[in-house]
């Protein structure tokens, strides 16, 4: 599966669900569903590519500055609260991932982020991205087992980051100065 079609499965699920494609409030949020259901119309070797395809997009933005612009939007930066942040990412869609990926200060923008500066809610990340993926195999293949053992033995040959990429900087969300110089669109929204 090349990233193109990769991106196009997103979108699908995205049209699907129509204006509420960015709403990560759960419990009603719309998308994952429309995701799996999107999936399960695949084939199964389509849906371990598509796991595959998807660890290789949520690396390309395991990066310094991503981490922290997660930090100020959602108030930490965990390892597993990034790797959910990245999921989430890719769910808002082509556009706003390679945008935030190249400028992560470019997530000002969204109307989502700019609600949660409110505390009016909303939310990016999404736990698991790789549930969904698993529950729609399921739905076709009856069994998990054999996505489990395709998609581990994919990564097994797979070159993948063990650092954060990009431009190393102090990593200390307290330090409010360097928020404001390096992410001066998102500081504004929530550094008081």
């Amino acid at each position: 599966m090349d990233i193109e079609e990769w991106w196009g499965f997103v979108g699908s699920a995205r049209a699907a669900v129509g204006d509420r494609a960015d709403d990560r409030e759960l419990p009603d949020d719309p998308l994952p569903e429309a995701l799996v259901g999107v999936l399960a119309a695949l084939e199964p070797a389509e849906i371990i590519d598509f796991y595959v395809k998807y660890v290789e997009v949520k690396d390309s933005a395991y990066r310094h500055s991503l981490c922290m612009a997660a930090y100020l939007i959602e108030g930490s930066c965990t390892n597993d609260g990034f790797m959910d942040f990245r999921g989430g990412l890719a769910l808002l869609g082509r556009d706003t991932f390679s945008r935030a990926v190249k400028n992560p200060d470019s997530l000002a923008e969204l109307p989502t982020v700019t609600r949660m500066s409110r505390g009016e809610g909303g939310w990016i990340g999404y736990e698991s991205v790789s549930y969904l993926i698993s529950d729609a195999y399921l739905r076709v293949q009856g069994e998990t087992d054999s996505l489990d053992t395709a998609v581990e033995t994919a990564l097994s040959g797979m070159a993948r980051p063990e650092q954060l990429l990009g431009e190393e900087w102090n990593r200390d969300p307290e330090d409010e100065e360097e928020m404001r110089r390096r992410l001066p669109r998102l500081a504004a929204l929530f550094l008081n």
